[in-house]
């Protein structure tokens, strides 16, 4: 058995998986893209030493800002861990918001067209947010359907922009050409919060990572040149912190404009996951235990 705990940033799934991984003597397998970089500790929620010592985690803090990290090599990755947990009797507990890595291990890879020469090209042209608008005004040429789905997420319209060019087909027109089904043993729940519950657990978040030491974190990280890595860039929450840096704004102005960015990407994640992961079961809280056992 798998057991997968999804939804948005600051929903409480890594509590929940901690519990459960507990209660069923499982190891917790993270499918966040962030946690896998080392120096981003604070800013992408990261388990705590104390955790890594009371339940075995997976997939946080093993590379370098500068190691490029994409769906394909992370699920392979994913593959690896979750194979040596049930080698060893264990049941593994994915634990995520990055819906689109969940989406790949749980129904497999599209066959879609990909091409790393083109893609590397395009990252260059388009993976910055001051790019965007030449992307979007890219897709709305080529593929006015995807810009509309996907135009708050550089990175999907990258990728819908590489199929487009590789295919002469929308990315959405090749999806429902090929079905998938979801893989074997999978026991996969979702959490879906009130908003205002949400929000409230976004900000205290927030508040409590900025004590913790967010903005040294994130000067480090920067000065090693964060902002110019191939994914780790991504991190949310550190261009704005560089902005803060520079003079830009306030503390009290930098906490709110970190409430309100997470706030905006956890709507994104809502609905990525009601659309995507109809398998999963809908849980309104984190505080009561999954409803699973060996």
């Amino acid at each position: 058995m798998i057991v997968v705990i999804m939804g948005p940033t600051a929903s409480g799934k890594s509590a929940l998986a901690l519990e459960t991984a507990r209660r069923l003597g499982g190891e917790i397998v993270s499918f966040d893209s962030m946690q896998v970089y080392r120096g981003l500790e604070i800013g992408t929620a990261q388990p705590t030493a104390e955790e890594k010592r009371l339940i075995p985690h997976h997939l946080t803090g093993i590379f370098d800002l500068e190691k490029r990290v994409d769906v394909c090599s992370f699920t392979a990755l994913a593959e690896e861990a979750v194979r040596d947990i049930l080698s060893r009797g264990k049941i593994p507990i994915l634990a995520g918001g990055t819906g689109l890595y969940l989406r790949t291990f749980l129904y497999g890879m599209d066959d879609m067209p990909g091409d790393r020469q083109l893609r590397a090209e395009l990252d260059g042209l388009y993976d910055a947010p001051e790019k965007e608008p030449q992307l979007h005004e890219r897709m709305r040429e080529l593929d006015p359907e995807a810009l509309e789905k996907w135009g708050s997420c550089r990175r999907r319209l990258i990728r819908a922009l590489e199929v487009k060019l590789l295919s002469g087909r929308s990315i959405l027109e090749l999806q429902g050409n090929s079905p998938r089904l979801l893989r074997p043993g999978v026991r996969a729940f979702k959490l879906e919060l009130p908003p205002d519950e949400l929000n409230a657990r976004i900000a205290a978040r927030t508040e409590k990572m900025l004590r913790q030491g967010w903005i040294d974190e994130a000067e480090k990280a920067i000065s090693r040149g964060l902002l110019e890595t191939p994914t780790a860039h991504q991190a949310l929450g550190y261009r704005i912190i560089a902005r803060f840096l520079e003079g830009g704004f306030s503390r009290e102005e930098l906490k709110e404009k970190l409430i309100t960015a997470t706030r905006q990407y956890a709507r994104r994640q809502r609905t990525w996951f009601r659309h995507q992961h109809p398998e999963a079961q809908v849980l309104t809280s984190s505080a009561a235990p999954l409803p699973v056992s060996r």
